[in-house]
C-alpha cells in the first residue's frame, strides 16, 4: 500500500475503459491508480518496478490476454490480487483465470461502488465471485475433483467450523479472531481440509463447498 491507500494498476486495451475506471477509482476511495497497461505483455514487463497492490486485469486483449498474465503474476508475484474486470462470461475464461489463482471475476457492468468494494475485499484475501460466475465455475467442479461425494462426518467439529467462515469468504486472519485461533493454526486447518478435498487453493475450495454442502 502507498501512502495508506491500495495501489492499483489497470490493464485494458481500451483507453476509454481505462480512463473510466481511473475515474471512479480516484474519487477518494483510499485508491491509488499507479499505472496502467493496454495487454498482458505490457503489465508483466512494467509489474515488477511498480508492484501494486491489486491488478484490475481485462481477458480479451492483443499480444497476450489476461488469463495467461494472471497465471505469469500470480505464479512470479503471489502476493498481487489479480481481480479479472471484462465482458465476458465464457465459462473457460473463468475457469482458468480462477485455477490460476485470480481474486475475483467481475464483468464491466458492476457499479462503481461494487468495484472499489470488491478493490477492498481482495486485499482482506477475500474470493470476489458474483453469484452467475459462481454457478458457471461450480457446474466443472465435479471433472475436477476426484471426491464428487463429501461428507460430513469427515471433517471434525473445528474443521466444519473453519469451512462455514471459508463459505462466507472470510480471511484467515478473520477466522482466527472468530474463533480465538492464532493465524498459524487457522493456516495449518486450512491446508488440511485442502488436502482432504484435494484442492490447491482457496477459490476451488470455496467452490468445491458451495457446490457440495448444499447440494
Amino acid at each position: 500500500m502507498t501512502d495508506g491507500k491500495i495501489s492499483v494498476f489497470l490493464v485494458d486495451d481500451q483507453a476509454l475503459i481505462r480512463d473510466g475506471l481511473k475515474a471512479i477509482l480516484g474519487n477518494g476511495n483510499d485508491i491509488q491508480i499507479v499505472g496502467e497497461a493496454s495487454n498482458g505483455k505490457e503489465v508483466i514487463s512494467m509489474v515488477k518496478e511498480c508492484r501494486p497492490d491489486v491488478i484490475l486485469m481485462d481477458i480479451r486483449m492483443p499480444e497476450m490476454d489476461g488469463v495467461e498474465a494472471t497465471g505469469y503474476i500470480k505464479k512470479n508475484f503471489p502476493d498481487i490480487k489479480v481481480i479479472i474486470l471484462t465482458t465476458f462470461d465464457d465459462d473457460d475464461y473463468i475457469f482458468k483465470a480462477m485455477s490460476y489463482g485470480a481474486s475475483g471475476y467481475l464483468l464491466k457492468d458492476i457499479q462503481g461502488e461494487e468495484l472499489v468494494s470488491a478493490i477492498k475485499s481482495s486485499m482482506k484475501g477475500n474470493v470476489i465471485l458474483p453469484g452467475k460466475i459462481a454457478e458457471k465455475i461450480t457446474s466443472r467442479l465435479s471433472s475436477i475433483n476426484s471426491r464428487p461425494n463429501i461428507k460430513i462426518d469427515e471433517f471434525t467439529e473445528r474443521e466444519m467450523d473453519i469451512i462455514n467462515l471459508l463459505i462466507e469468504g472470510k480471511s484467515n486472519s478473520d477466522i482466527a479472531k472468530q474463533l480465538y485461533l492464532s493465524n498459524g493454526t487457522v493456516k495449518n486447518y486450512v491446508s488440511q481440509i485442502y488436502m482432504k478435498i484435494n484442492v490447491s487453493d482457496r477459490a476451488n475450495a470455496i467452490l468445491y463447498f458451495k457446490r457440495h454442502l448444499n447440494s
